[in-house]
Order: C-alpha cells, then structure tokens, then sequence
C-alpha cells in the first residue's frame, strides 16, 4: 500500500489548525488546508502492513478501507479513494473532523514511529469530493411500500435512514430541535463542525434523496411513540444519550452553574439564528470561568467561552495528568491514553499565557457571593492510589482552596437517554439506563422497536454511532423483508 518505502522516507506531517490567533476572531471551522501534494506524500507513508489494525479490532469501528483509500490517494486516484471510502462511512465529513481516530492510534506504524495521519486524508477525499461535485443524491430505483419512522437526527438516525432510504423504505426522521442534526448540528460548535457548509450539505442531499424529516416533534410529548409504531412497520430509537452527569455538591442550586450541553446549543443556536445579537445565549464575557470535565465537550466549552471574552479560565479534570507516551500498560494497538493538546486548550493558552487544565482536582461546593449565584468553587488536589485491586481517591492534606467562578460549566459526560419513550413504549432498560438491545439485531424488548447509537451503548464516538444506524438498517431490512444486501455493521472491539 502506498509507496514501499515511504513510511521510512517521510516523516509524519499533520495538517493542524489555522493560526491560533487568526481563529479566535471568528466562529468559522478551526482546520488549515493542506496542499494535495502534502496528503498525497502522506498517504505513502501507509505500510503494507499484511494485517491492517486500523481498519478493524481495535481501530475504525465502520471498518474504513484505510490502507485502500491512502494507497488511491498517494496515487492521485481522488475519486476512486472517494468511492471506496463512501463503501464504508456515510458520513465522512464529520468523522474527518470530529472523530479522534482511533484508527490512527492503532495504526501498524505506530508501534514504533508516528502514525500515518489517516484522519486528515479522510477529511481531504470527502470535502474534494464535494468541491469536484463528485457526490450526488443516492436516490433508491424504486420503493418497496414500507415505512420506518426514526427517532433522532444524530449520526447513528442519519445513518439508518440513508442505509435505508436507499434499499427502498419510506423514512421519516423525528427530531425535536428546531433544527436537523442532534448532536452534530448543537452538540459540536460551529468551529470544529459548520452547520450550513457541512451539516446541512450533506442533510439537503438526504432530503433530496427522499427522506422525510420532522422537526421540532418531540416523541413522548407532541407525538405519541404508540401511535408513531402504529403507522410504521419498524421504528427505530436512535435518541442519543441526553441526560447530563450532574455535580451535585453543595451550592448546586446557585445561579450560574449549568452543563455543558446546554452553553454550547444556546450558542449555537444563537450563532445560527442572529450571529449572536439575540443575546439568547449564555455569555461567557467579562466573567471567570471554570470548566469541569476534561473531554472533548470540556475543550469545546473552553473555546467558545475564550470567543466570547471570558476574563479567565481553569479547566478542572479529577483523573491524573496522563503521560506524554504510552505506559507499558497500555500497549500497542491499543487506544494510547497519552497527554493531548487540543485547539480550545491552544486558543486559552494564547489568549491567558497557560494551559487551562489541573489535573487529579475534586471539586467539594459551589461558593455563594451572597445574592444567590456563584462566585467560586472549593477544591482540593487529590492522589489515586492502589487499594485491593481499585483505584481510590485520597484527598491531599493542605491543598483546599478556592478557585473564583463567575460561570461554572459541567461537562462530565451523559449517563443515558431520557425515560420517556422507554415509558411509553415499555422498552427495557439495561442497568445503565439504556435501552437493551444487543449489538447485530439491536432489536428491543418490543417487536418492530429498534435502538441504535449512545441511547443503547452508552456515550460513545461519532464513528461508533454511524456503525451502529448503519448496523440497525440492516437488521431492520431482514426484520420488514427476510433479506438484506445491507453490510453488517463492523466488528471493532466494544461492540
């Protein structure tokens, strides 16, 4: 694959991001664009590595054809390396960019040299299949007179619905924003993910294909999911897992204090709505702020609030700072739990002169300013230690302080999709709150009832989810038509 010797030959070359500087002025996407040449030498850099670890076990969870595509594009093949990548992922456009790779992490390569950057080359095929007009609507030839309802516009309802929309079915995708997308159009800020250049690209093709979408039809609310089932021969619940991890210590109730998800939709929505001269947002300007959770949802918040004008920011994370290299416990192929720099620690640190982040610090209350909202936040470092096989925290002994907040952000994950529906329609729950349904049939404890994405596995990848929309369709064709020519989703570890 590639050139023979090009992973001797060319060192690994990332395509980064636009001047720190540059992009802190502006809400556009934070990428640079790369010569083709520069992918090109970079794509020769894929080895013929006789067992391609980043396509499946511990790699892409689609089963990307990497070594295929890199090898098309080190050749100048762009279209073929767009057709064989469209084999595979809906949805390039949004795992080249939102997606960590963790194909990349189990890159052959990696075991001993940096990795092949196999994300900025997906980025590159999709968005020149775009600027070529190379991608069309995937119109299906004829439609077979059944109907599937979905619930979520996130990835994992996308992928369903154009898997299959293609094989013949009526689909209509539900979606209780006011706008398409679930988490990629308000849960990814505009930076990482355009809403009007990416999202809604790909959603006006998807309509022009000839799915059917709802919006602003909350299932549970203003539909009745009953009745929803009634009307269609399978419904898929594809509802993403909303309901936030709280921090309940005390001061909880003070004004000032809100999760993640809700800053970054408020904005988004503002951003898309007036540019932000509504004001329906919470600004972050002129104030001291504190972003607990040290995810990509905590870096997204961190960027936002520094676009915004915050005065200060801390970004707390309760685990230990993790090492600049693989620990000997955690070896090839496996995802390296290694120290990121990611583009909203970058921008905080250019704008404030350092790195936002404290690591191994346990928050203890939310500190009232007297009139009823929050002024700081009470911490202490704390040691993980080793006790009966556990890790355990132990609190450091003069180490308590207080941190000023004026704007505190919980951005500590999501524990499962809302009750409701599940309510409504019986669907069991696994002990995580989820819906159960097992990888491969996704089938619920409701015949015709279907789940798929973070609603049923948990809080997870973009890439997982598009394999798991992608894996329901098919169980969903053998459960309406005895059949399918639909793949099977992929068999990445996790599933």
């Amino acid at each position: 694959m590639g050139k023979p010797t090009g992973f001797k030959e060319f060192p690994r070359r990332v395509v980064g991001y636009r001047e720190v500087n540059e992009r802190l002025e502006d809400y556009a996407e934070v990428y640079a664009q790369a010569k083709a040449e520069h992918l090109e030498t970079q794509g020769s850099r894929c080895m013929d590595c006789g067992v391609p670890f980043c396509q499946s076990g511990t790699g892409c969870p689609v089963d990307n054809l990497i070594p295929e595509w890199n090898d098309l594009v080190f050749k100048n093949r762009w279209r073929d390396a767009l057709d064989c990548l469209h084999k595979t992922n809906n949805f390039p456009e949004f795992t080249g960019r939102a997606c960590p790779a963790p194909c990349e992490g189990s890159c052959v390569l990696g075991i001993n040299e940096l990795p092949v950057t196999i994300k900025n080359i997906e980025h590159a095929i999709i968005d020149r299949g775009f600027q070529e007009g190379w991608i069309k609507a995937d119109m299906p030839p004829t439609r077979n007179g059944k109907k599937v309802a979905i619930v979520g516009s996130g990835p994992a309802g996308l992928a369903a619905a154009e898997q299959l929309n293609k094989t013949g079915y009526a689909v209509t995708v539900f979606e209780r924003a006011d706008r398409i997308g679930g988490l990629l159009m308000y849960g990814i800020p505009n930076m990482k993910l355009d809403k009007n250049g990416v999202v809604n690209r790909r959603i006006n093709l998807l309509r022009e294909a000839g799915i059917r979408f709802e919006i602003n039809a909350e299932v549970g609310n203003n539909i009745d999911p009953q009745q929803l089932l009634a009307d269609s021969d399978a419904l898929l619940l594809a509802t993403g897992a909303t309901v936030p991890r709280d921090l309940s210590i005390p001061g909880r109730q003070l004004n000032g204090i809100h999760f993640a998800m809700d800053f970054l939709t408020a904005h988004t929505k503002s951003l898309l709505d007036s540019n932000l001269a509504d004001g329906q947002y919470i600004s972050a300007e002129g104030k001291r702020v504190i972003v607990i959770g040290g995810g990509d949802t905590g870096t997204d918040c961190i960027a936002t609030s520094v676009r915004h004008g915050c005065c200060e920011m801390i970004n707390l994370e309760l685990l230990e700072q993790p090492p600049q290299e693989r620990a000997e416990k955690n070896p090839w192929p496996e995802w390296p739990l290694i120290m990121r720099t990611d583009y909203g620690h970058d921008e905080a640190t250019a704008r404030f002169g350092a790195d936002p982040r404290q690591f191994a610090v346990l928050s203890k209350e939310y500190i009232d300013d007297g009139r009823g909202n929050v002024c700081g936040l009470r911490v202490v470092d704390i040691a993980w230690v080793l006790r009966d096989g556990r890790m355990e925290m132990t609190e450091i002994g003069g180490t308590e302080r207080v941190l000023a907040a004026d704007l505190v952000l919980l951005a500590m994950g999501f524990l499962g999709p809302e009750a409701i529906i599940a309510e409504a329609l019986g669907v069991e729950l696994d002990n995580r709150s989820n819906y159960r349904a097992e990888h491969g049939p996704f089938a619920t404890s409701i015949p015709g009832v279907y789940a798929a994405g973070d609603c049923r596995r948990g809080q997870s990848l973009i890439v997982w989810a598009i394999n798991e929309g992608r894996g329901a369709a098919r169980a969903i064709d053998v459960f309406l038509s005895g059949s399918t020519t639909l793949p099977a989703p992929g068999i990445a570890l996790g599933g």
